[in-house]
């Protein structure tokens, strides 16, 4: 009777730290995430981004993130710690002219964000604490 007991806390602590740590979902890096939502505008988002939205990408081997702003492409250095982030300023950007603000808004709400989270759904989430502040979607 002892054993069974044993044996059943012994499988019960298997499953429950094999679903806790089964196919991590919030794995940043080897996804392209592109924005669908921002907070803070007073514009809406399809005036922000009329002709393309912005992406970013991980590369947590070196810490950095890329992509466009909507606008212009772009490159940061980012720390993590847990789901804690912050992003650096951005490097290189092209200098494209284009329309909508929403490039000042995208780069000023990076600086902003303070943490992160993966939703059920699978987006990616940049808060400012609490408060999801941009939304992501994996794009292929």
């Amino acid at each position: 009777m002892k054993n069974n007991t044993l044996l059943l806390i012994f499988f019960l602590a298997v499953f429950i730290s094999a679903c806790s740590s089964s196919k991590t979902t919030d794995n940043l890096s080897g996804a392209k995430w592109e924005l669908e939502y921002i907070s803070g505008t007073r514009i809406a988002f399809e005036g922000l981004y009329p002709d393309k939205r912005p992406q970013i990408t991980f590369n947590t081997a070196a810490n950095e993130v890329s992509g466009t702003n909507g606008c212009n492409g772009y490159m940061a250095k980012y720390t993590a710690d847990g789901k804690s982030i912050s992003f650096g300023e951005p490097g290189p950007t092209t200098m494209m002219f284009c329309e909508g603000g929403g490039e000042q808004a995208f780069l000023q709400m990076m600086k902003k964000v303070n943490n992160y989270s993966i939703d059920k759904e699978g987006k990616l989430n940049l808060n400012i604490d609490e408060v999801p502040m941009m939304r992501f979607k994996k794009s292929n």
